[in-house]
């Protein structure tokens, strides 16, 4: 299954009923991702510009995008952002295709 990387920050709202009630989250996030026919590969808090990240199988963009909004809607997130990772492996079979794309592909102004 495709692999999506989530980059969430809780809202004033999120944070404070982490503090009300400071719980391990894994487990429901999990149950969300679940949800949605995924499985959650890893989950942590980070420091900087996202609070958290999430590593995910879903069967598609559209199941990874899902989750996301059942969490924005609950009013505890208030940023996601959710992309698509390829291993290098996989990686090296896109660039493989660019490569042959490339010489079909005519620039602007050519």
């Amino acid at each position: 299954m495709p692999l999506f990387i989530t980059y969430a920050s809780y809202s004033n709202a999120g944070i404070k009923g982490i503090i009300d009630k400071p719980i391990d989250r894994t487990e429901p996030i999990r149950a969300v991702v679940e949800k949605a026919g995924g499985k959650l590969i890893a989950a942590y808090m980070t420091t900087g510009p996202h609070d958290v990240v999430i590593v995910t199988e879903q069967a598609d963009g559209s199941d990874a995008v899902a989750v996301g909004m059942a969490a924005a809607a609950s009013g505890a997130v208030a940023k996601l952002e959710t992309v698509r990772a390829w291993t290098l492996d996989e990686f090296k079979g896109i660039a493989q295709k660019a490569s042959r794309c490339a010489e079909a592909y005519v620039p602007p102004g050519r």
